[in-house]
């Protein structure tokens, strides 16, 4: 009998693969979770930017190889791309995907060159829960600092859809992985917003009703109240699975969510963010 395919699979049939290498599984720690994918463009020459890219599904579900579609999109705008798997509930709670998410950055700021990147360049993206992981490793220093590594290091934060600011907690299952904290406030990026906290672009679909849009608008007004650099983009038509496929190249016109990614990125690298005012960076597109 045979099976249709999921739709994740035609997604990452719809972006070819030729053209890129792909090293798979590379080990970051010890467990069975604790492997990355790396893509990067076979024809490119020196060292490349890097993006590690967190994926989202609840901090309860998710692989590496399910996002294939939007590494191989990322690389081919130039980047060495990697997607860390993380351990997940019900195997672990708070804080531990966040371990799992530090290593991995870890890992990579170390060993980006053998992968032909450049660790001074490296960036962290993610969706929904994975831009809760890449949040929290840029604003509280204790993530990254456990593996030996500093937020100082990290080069910009593309947020999609992130959950920064979403006390009280009300779903049964979310209540149990953020359990092992007796103060809930700690679990929240927004509250580690501070000067310190690298460039961040934080996008959203204004149609999401899976994670709220104030949750975006929250962190944004926290960090520019601590004068740190932060975009926004708010794109009204979007929801929240909208807005993760809109970074492949046919559902573009849905919003330019990849394009106004590479823009920040590409003024983080030319050091365009370190001498702008983030209250000017606010655009809401249409």
């Amino acid at each position: 009998m045979k099976f249709l395919p999921r739709p994740v699979d035609l997604l990452n049939k719809s972006v070819p693969a030729s053209g890129l290498v792909i090293t798979r599984d590379v080990a970051y720690g010890q467990g069975a979770r604790e492997k990355l994918d790396v893509y990067r463009p076979a024809a490119a020459r020196g060292k490349l930017p890097v993006i590690v890219f967190f994926y989202g599904g609840s901090w309860q579900w998710g692989a590496k190889g399910d996002y294939r579609f939007a590494a191989a999109t990322l690389a081919r705008q130039g980047f060495v791309v990697a997607v860390p798997d993380y351990r997940l509930y019900p195997e672990v709670k708070f804080p531990e995907f966040l371990t799992d998410c530090a290593a991995a950055t870890a890992f990579l700021l170390r060993n980006a060159e053998s992968f032909g990147g450049d660790p001074a360049q490296l960036f962290l993206m993610g969706h929904s829960a994975g831009a809760y992981n890449a949040a929290m490793l840029a604003l509280n220093p204790w993530c990254l600092n456990a593996h030996g590594s500093s937020p100082e290091r990290i080069a910009g934060v593309v947020g999609l859809a992130g959950p920064y600011d979403f006390l009280p907690l009300r779903d049964p299952v979310i209540k149990d992985i953020f359990s092992t904290v007796p103060d809930q406030k700690l679990t929240q990026p927004i509250i580690y917003a501070s000067e310190s906290a690298p460039p961040m672009f934080l996008a959203h679909g204004g149609a999401d009703t899976t994670v709220l849009p104030r949750n975006t608008t929250a962190l944004a007004s926290k960090l520019r109240g601590h004068n740190a650099t932060v975009e926004t983009k708010i794109y009204p038509a979007l929801g929240h699975i909208g807005i993760i496929l809109a970074l492949l190249p046919y559902l573009s016109w849905r919003a330019p969510v990849l394009q106004d990614s590479m823009t920040f990125i590409a003024a983080c690298r030319a050091g365009e963010h370190a001498a702008r005012n983030s209250e000017f960076s606010t655009p809401v597109v249409d």
